[in-house]
């Protein structure tokens, strides 16, 4: 008599995409505290004198020991040896440190503390990083921001460590299947942590009417203690699948030097390793600075303080609609009934007309730049399921770097043009921002699922590790740059809203550009190669 089939959890839609919910739930909490200052940068250069210089430092500094003592490196070994469950609650706790000693670095404890003192007096000179011009310090630098600093470049590791840890489990529980729409969906819901964290932190920080810029960061740690336990969650998911194969978790063979040179070898990988640094550089240390710039090229009018639009009520409103948005959007790609798709898709776009009405009505530049993942939230899993079905990813890849190179031209030369006009400055900086969102959404669901195809699947823990320390070059120089340029080219300029960000934006301009190049050259070597990028996920 024949026995049926074992499935495993993996086999059940249901539970695999389980497992993609805790990983993207964790995720979700992280990108919230990554850019948890991002906007009040006016409110910390009022209240804790942090100029554009230690902004930027300090928000580059997130990924320095990543860069610099190659924790990156040490990640993606521990992944690979260790596996998916325990790097993943590892991350989970690390992220959480860091963000505790962030936030006390920010609150008014640390004010004529002893630890401020230390601060002010030391750290002004780093030998060796000093003289390369690297330090993650400097002299004059505020205590707040060097202790913050410290905090944030602690959080990097856990949340690098985190992305990595995310995408190689998204390979083990959706390899042959539905891959890239899985890695698209679950940075469609991550990056709804950038919305939230654009409406949630200077509610936070303005609550009850005075100003506490710690009570935003606060939020974000307790967010983070959410993560960790979405990690804990998952590890016992993961346990239960490798006793189900009956596999040894992750115990592939022994990790050797050898294996990076191989990987380090392949031009294929150069390329997309390229294309990562140069595509990410241009969005993340943006989204640092994006309300501030948004402040300094809009005209915004308060509202009156007794009005619904200035009450924190409002807050809560929009983020509700939000979520409709991203919800409706987001369901209406996975229904097979005509009326229901289109009944979601078109409940989805009135909730966003009226998202973006609120917006405009509130005068805010944070509600405003939170529309950032909407469309992204709404298209991604059709790109995913298209790549999944049809292929095309290093064409994906050429699409989202022309996307990228318009919108941040539009920000330099034709939204200042709109100052002066509240209505028609803000449609343009809406409709760009969309656009922004949806070109970085072709990034996930075509460049992480090509990983796979480029390296042995024993060190692809090790493939994705060195792509992220590219991509964390990037992500520690520019944030620090567009800081320097800002400064550079503003001087003497103290009001935080009247920047000229045109030089910031045009040096993001040229990484698209950069990475258009990288595009077409990719193109070019994987039909050479054969190494299947244009080629369907799922045969």
């Amino acid at each position: 008599m024949t026995q049926a089939i074992q499935k495993t959890l993996r086999d059940s839609a249901g539970m695999r995409w389980t497992a993609l919910l805790l990983l993207a739930l964790a995720m979700f909490c992280s990108y919230i505290f990554m850019d948890i200052l991002s906007p009040i940068k006016d409110l910390m250069q009022e209240t804790r004198g942090w100029d554009s210089t230690a902004f930027g430092t300090m928000q580059g500094s997130e990924v320095f020991l990543n860069v610099f003592v190659f924790f990156l490196i040490f990640a993606g070994i521990i992944l690979d040896k260790m596996g998916v469950r325990f790097t993943a609650v590892l991350s989970g706790a690390v992220m959480l440190v860091g963000a505790i000693i962030k936030w006390y670095a920010v609150s008014d404890t640390f004010i004529g503390s002893g630890l401020e003192t230390w601060f002010t007096n030391n750290l002004n000179y780093i030998p060796g990083f000093d003289e390369l011009g690297v330090s993650p310090f400097y002299k004059g630098m505020p205590a707040s921001a060097k202790f913050a600093a410290c905090g944030f470049m602690i959080f990097g590791c856990g949340v690098e460590m985190a992305g990595i840890t995310v995408s190689r489990g998204i390979v083990k529980w959706f390899k042959g299947r539905e891959m890239a729409l899985a890695m698209g969906s679950e940075m469609a819901l991550a990056r709804l942590g950038v919305a939230t964290c654009m409406i949630f932190s200077p509610f936070f920080a303005k609550l009850g009417g005075e100003v506490s810029v710690s009570r935003s960061v606060a939020f974000g740690v307790v967010l983070l203690c959410v993560a960790l336990i979405m990690t804990i969650v998952y590890f016992f998911m993961d346990k239960k699948l490798d006793e189900q194969t009956g596999e040894a978790e992750e115990k592939d063979d022994p990790f050797k030097i050898s294996d990076i040179g191989t990987i380090l070898s392949d031009s294929g990988f150069w390329i997309v390793a390229l294309l990562c640094v140069l595509y990410y550089s241009a969005i993340f240390p943006f989204q640092k600075y994006a309300v501030n710039m948004l402040q300094c090229n809009l005209t915004l009018t308060l509202p009156d303080s007794n009005s619904f639009w200035a009450s924190s009520s409002v807050t809560i409103i929009q983020y509700v609609i939000m979520l409709v948005v991203a919800a409706a959007g987001f369901a209406s790609n996975f229904q097979k009934k005509a009326n229901l798709k289109y009944g979601l898709l078109g409940l989805s776009i009135v909730a966003l007309v009226t998202y973006c009405y609120m917006g405009y009505m509130r005068q805010s530049a944070e509600s405003i730049f939170a529309v950032f993942p909407l469309l992204a939230v709404l298209i991604t899993p059709i790109l995913g399921s298209y790549l999944d079905h049809h292929g095309k990813a290093a064409s994906m890849l050429v699409l989202g770097s022309l996307l990228l190179i318009g919108c941040h031209l539009t920000f330099a030369f034709i939204l200042p043009l709109f100052k002066g006009n509240a209505v028609g400055g803000i449609i343009i900086a809406y409709a760009t921002i969309l656009v922004l969102g949806a070109s970085f959404s072709l990034v996930p669901a075509s460049l992480w699922p090509s990983v796979p195809k480029l390296v042995d699947a024993k060190v692809i823990g090790s493939a994705y590790a060195l792509i992220f320390w590219i991509q964390n070059i990037g992500l520690w120089l520019f944030p620090l740059l567009i800081g320097k340029v800002l400064d550079k080219t503003n001087p003497g300029v103290t009001d935080p809203t009247q920047f000229d960000y045109t030089a910031p934006l045009v040096m993001l301009a040229s990484l698209g550009v950069a990475a258009l190049v990288l595009g077409l050259l990719l193109k070019v070597v994987d039909k050479k190669k054969g190494i299947g990028l244009e080629e369907p996920n799922i045969k």
